[in-house]
């Protein structure tokens, strides 16, 4: 077995495309999924990649490096729109965990209860991938097609998360629940992102994770909240909104209990969301 650790994109593509190689960054993820079986093949570790470390705001909106880890993210200085990022990377395992995870190794490894997903989809994510062929973006609620399965190709690589600008007056809330306080797999997770004009909710991105194999956004809750204040938009959250979920009953939780832990959810966050931006207002 080799350990590859490339310092440059153009020795990350060669050893990718030598054979038996699997890609790993904080291996966080990797190795866990991995129990007691021998690893087979080499490691490529993109840690060292020059370009993919950091946070960066360009002209079109803000590029996080694939190899950014979860402590990077908490510690960043960002706008009110990133809160709920932020607040996700803090809930990401233990310190160590933060420390070493990344960002691209969190949406690669795709499972349904993925933290940093939902608050990415709540900001319109998208997914820079990279080969020989050159590169291409993929919407992060493309990227994912269903349980650790994504649309990454052979030879490619994740390079960057790509988020675009958002409005100044966009506040945004994640919150998740599980069987303990720390160190747990959720059994239910909503990221929020409001923008507010004059006390009302101009634009609404909702999204819940670990209640379908995919993390999902909830069009029609966000429909319904347009327009909505701080004293109102509560009575508008319904079990119909739920609709493209499809929780599961497994050691966590019911798929009934999660319906309902979802809903609550829903208007905790959205009320979190509000709130920040009720404060930076007054």
């Amino acid at each position: 077995m080799q350990y590859v650790t490339p310092k440059t994109l153009n020795d990350a593509l060669k050893a990718l495309g030598t054979g038996d190689i699997s890609v790993v960054a904080g291996g966080t993820d990797w190795f866990p999924l991995l129990g007691e079986r021998p690893v087979k093949g080499s490691l490529l570790d993109v840690t060292g990649i020059a370009g993919f470390h950091g946070i960066e705001k360009g002209d079109q909106g803000w590029r996080i490096g694939a190899a950014t880890t979860w402590a990077d993210i908490s510690a960043a200085k960002m706008p009110a729109c990133f809160d709920g990022l932020r607040a996700a990377a803090r809930e990401i395992g233990s310190v160590q965990i933060q420390n070493a995870g990344t960002v691209a190794g969190n949406i690669c490894n795709a499972s349904p209860a993925a933290d940093g997903v939902v608050p990415l989809l709540t900001l319109g994510a998208s997914v820079e991938l990279v080969s020989k062929a050159g590169v291409r973006v993929v919407a992060l609620s493309d990227f994912i097609t269903g349980v650790r399965k994504t649309v990454l190709k052979p030879g490619e690589l994740v390079s960057a998360i790509l988020i675009p600008d958002m409005a100044r007056e966009t506040y945004s809330s994640f919150i998740k629940v599980g069987s303990r306080r720390y160190l747990v797999i959720s059994i239910a997770m909503v990221g929020v992102a409001l923008t507010l004009g004059r006390g009302q909710i101009v634009d609404a991105r909702v999204a819940v994770g670990a209640c379908s194999p995919v993390a999902q956004r909830l069009g029609e809750l966000e429909k319904a909240l347009l327009g909505r204040n701080l004293a109102d938009y509560s009575a508008v959250v319904k079990v119909g909104h739920l609709a493209p979920l499809s929780p599961v009953s497994d050691l966590r939780g019911s798929a009934e209990f999660r319906g309902e832990l979802v809903l609550e959810l829903c208007k905790r966050a959205i009320g979190m969301a509000f709130s920040s931006g009720g404060q930076d207002n007054g």
